[in-house]
């Protein structure tokens, strides 16, 4: 095939398809009502905060654990759908664990020397 042809044929179907996509509207679609989130209480975002400056605090010291961590996620799901109670458990129990993880690296070394 002869390159000077391909090269104009690439050439004009590239035109083509720019003609097409700067002449096409842009299609607005209605947006759904975004639902309200979800509050929690007062003392339930106390209990969120206070969990995410331990977590912060125990990361920054490399003492986090999987299930500190995993007690944190918990409790921020437990926000995003409102449920107070469960973001107290799992925010108060995010905290412990990462205050534990704190307290375990003033335990002394198992380490056979």
């Amino acid at each position: 095939m002869n390159t000077k042809f391909t090269s104009v044929a690439i050439a004009g179907l590239f035109a083509v398809v720019l003609y097409g996509c700067g002449g096409t509207p842009a299609t607005t679609v209605d947006a759904a009502p975004v639902a309200a989130k979800a509050s929690i209480s007062a003392e339930a975002q106390q209990a969120l905060t206070q969990a995410e400056a331990d977590v912060k605090m125990a990361k920054s010291k490399f003492a986090l654990w999987t299930t500190t961590d995993s007690a944190l996620k918990a409790a921020k799901e437990a926000a995003k759908s409102g449920d107070s109670a469960a973001v107290i458990k799992q925010a108060t129990m995010a905290s412990d664990l990462a205050k534990l993880g704190i307290g375990q690296l003033s335990y002394p070394s198992t380490e056979q020397k």
